[in-house]
C-alpha cells in the first residue's frame, strides 16, 4: 500500500504519523511524508516587497524540510515498533500551493492508495469558515482518506457503516484486505429507512407497522450478514448491527456508545456542486464522528 502522510508540525499532524503503527501489520511498501507551503499568504507582501516575500518563502521551505526530516524519523519509529519498518520505503515531499488541493494533487501524482492526516492540524480562521483542511481534502481526494482524531496505535474496535451500494462493498473489501489487523473486532452497521412517517405511525396498529417495516429490516439484515460472512471467512471477528433510524444518528450514537477506534465508510466521487458545498453524508460523519474516520473511495478500493 502506498501512503501519503500530510504533516505540518502540529500535535494533530503528529497523531497521523504515529498512526502508521496501526497500519504496520499490512506492511505499507511506500510512505511519503508531505508538507505543503501555501505561498498565498505572502502575496500581499510580494507586491510591496518582493525581496522580503521571497526570503520569507525560503524560510518556510527551510522550516518545512526540517519538519519533514523529523516526521520521517517519527514514521520510522512508528513502523519499527511493529517490526515492519525495514520493508517500507520512505520519501519526503515539499510542495507549494493551496493546502487541500495540493495534498490531493500530490496523492494523485504519487498514485497513493491512502492519504493519512490529523484532523485539526491544518486549520485556521479560513478553515473555520470553509471547513477544516481534512474536510476539504475529503471533498477532492483521489483515493481513500484516513483522518486521525486521537492518538491511535492500533485498531481494536472498528465500525463499518454500510448501505446497499458499490462504495460500501468497496469499503468492506478495502478494510478487510488493506487496513484491518487480525486482532480487531468489526461491527458492520446499517440504518434502515422506515417506510412509514411518524405521523402515519400514530394511526397504525403494531401488526400493521410490523408488516410494513419488517421487510425493510430483513433486507438490511441480509446485507450486513453477507458482509459479516466475508469478514469471518477471512478470519476477522465481525458482528452485525441493524437499526431503523436516521443514518447519521445511528452511526454516531453507535460509535460513541461502543467507543470505537475507527469509523469506516465508502464514498462515491463527489460532483463539483457537492465539492463546493462539502455537502454529503461523508462530510457530516467526518465532522461529527468522535473517533478517527476512514473514507474509502470506491475507485481505489
Amino acid at each position: 500500500m502506498r501512503i501519503v502522510c500530510a504533516v505540518d508540525g502540529s500535535e494533530y499532524a503528529q497523531w497521523g504519523v504515529r498512526a502508521l503503527q496501526a497500519l504496520a501489520g499490512r506492511e505499507p511498501e511506500h510512505v511519503v511524508l508531505l508538507h505543503v507551503v501555501d505561498p498565498s499568504s505572502l502575496q500581499a507582501n510580494k507586491r510591496k516587497n518582493p525581496v522580503a516575500a521571497n526570503r520569507a518563502l525560503a524560510a518556510l521551505d527551510k522550516a518545512g524540510k526540517l519538519l519533514l526530516r523529523e516526521a520521517e524519523r517519527s514514521a520510522r519509529v512508528a513502523l519499527s515498533q511493529a517490526s515492519t519498518g525495514p520493508r517500507t520505503q520512505f520519501q519526503t515531499v515539499l510542495a507549494h500551493g493551496p493546502m487541500a488541493k495540493t495534498i490531493a494533487k500530490q496523492a494523485k501524482r504519487l498514485k497513493a492508495d491512502l492519504i493519512l492526516m490529523g484532523s485539526r492540524g491544518l486549520s485556521d480562521i479560513k478553515g473555520f469558515l470553509l471547513g477544516s483542511t481534512s474536510r476539504q481534502v475529503a471533498a477532492v481526494a483521489p483515493c481513500s482518506l484516513l483522518v486521525v482524531k486521537q492518538p491511535l496505535a492500533r485498531f481494536s474496535h472498528v465500525a463499518l457503516a454500510v448501505d446497499d451500494s458499490k462504495p460500501s462493498r468497496a469499503a468492506a473489501r478495502f478494510l478487510r484486505t488493506r487496513i484491518l489487523p487480525q486482532s480487531a473486532t468489526v461491527t458492520i452497521l446499517t440504518s434502515a429507512e422506515s417506510p412509514v412517517t411518524d405521523l402515519a405511525a400514530r394511526y397504525l396498529s403494531e401488526s400493521q407497522l410490523t408488516a410494513l417495516t419488517q421487510p425493510v429490516m430483513d433486507r438490511a439484515a441480509s446485507l450486513v450478514n453477507a458482509l459479516r460472512d466475508d469478514f469471518i471467512k477471512d478470519g476477522f471477528p465481525a458482528v452485525p448491527h441493524v437499526r431503523m433510524n436516521h443514518v447519521i444518528d445511528t452511526i454516531v450514537k453507535h460509535v460513541e456508545t461502543e467507543r470505537d477506534d475507527l469509523l469506516v465508510f465508502g464514498s462515491r466521487e463527489l460532483t463539483k456542486t457537492e465539492r463546493l458545498h462539502l455537502g454529503s453524508v461523508s462530510e457530516t460523519l467526518l465532522r461529527h464522528a468522535p473517533c478517527s474516520v476512514l473514507i474509502v473511495r470506491g475507485a481505489r478500493a
